[in-house]
């Protein structure tokens, strides 16, 4: 399943590749494959949005570690304003860093775990590489408004996790709506999943 993908990521690694040989957000190892593994699967939340069209005003993602999905969702799809949150200074510093270098103006950061936000809630959280949905679901759901969707970037282990989750997701409101299949493009086959929840209550 294929997307389309309408900006030049070519500035973004070159900042991104400047602040991870200091920082270390990503091993040197996975530099080779910034734009399979992480660029172009950050992107593939646009499956979700051309099939779904959203509200698409607010975004937080929980956990973003060196900024992904958030920074590259944040410069592709600029009418969104996205919220990276993770609790490591050193990755909100450099997610900082690379907003200032590209001037990516709807893009704010917060350092802080998810359960001390207590004022906010937003249209459409994200969490790529964070930790299994039944943990994820607690996080999630008071940051939720009513109707909003919670998209969990997954392996092909999702079906476990979300059997794993089942109770927990209906206490928390959440109804799974769909699983959203694509590949990276990589030589190998790499499957991902898009798991979908939204906010029923």
């Amino acid at each position: 399943m294929n997307f389309k993908i309408n900006s030049d990521f070519t500035g973004f690694k070159k900042v991104f590749l400047a602040q991870n040989a200091v920082l270390n957000l990503i091993s040197k190892n996975e530099e080779k494959f910034l734009w399979e593994k992480h660029i172009y699967d950050s992107l593939s939340i646009k499956l979700f949005f051309e099939k779904y069209s959203p509200k698409k005003t607010t975004l937080l993602d929980i956990g973003t570690g060196g900024g992904f999905p958030a920074v590259p969702v944040a410069i592709e799809c600029p009418d969104i304003n996205v919220c990276a949150l993770d609790s490591i200074k050193k990755k909100i510093n450099a997610i900082e860093n690379i907003k200032q270098e590209l001037s990516i103006n709807n893009l704010t950061t917060i350092c802080d775990r998810a359960e001390n936000i207590k004022d906010k809630k937003f249209d459409i959280i994200t969490s790529r590489a964070v930790a299994t949905v039944d943990k994820l679901v607690k996080y999630v759901s008071p940051l939720l408004k009513k109707e909003g969707y919670f998209v969990a970037y997954k392996s092909r282990l999702a079906d476990k996790e979300l059997e794993d989750a089942k109770i927990l997701m209906k206490k928390s409101g959440l109804k799974l709506i769909d699983i959203i299949e694509y590949t990276l493009p990589l030589d190998e086959v790499y499957e991902r999943k898009l798991v979908i929840l939204q906010k029923v209550i």
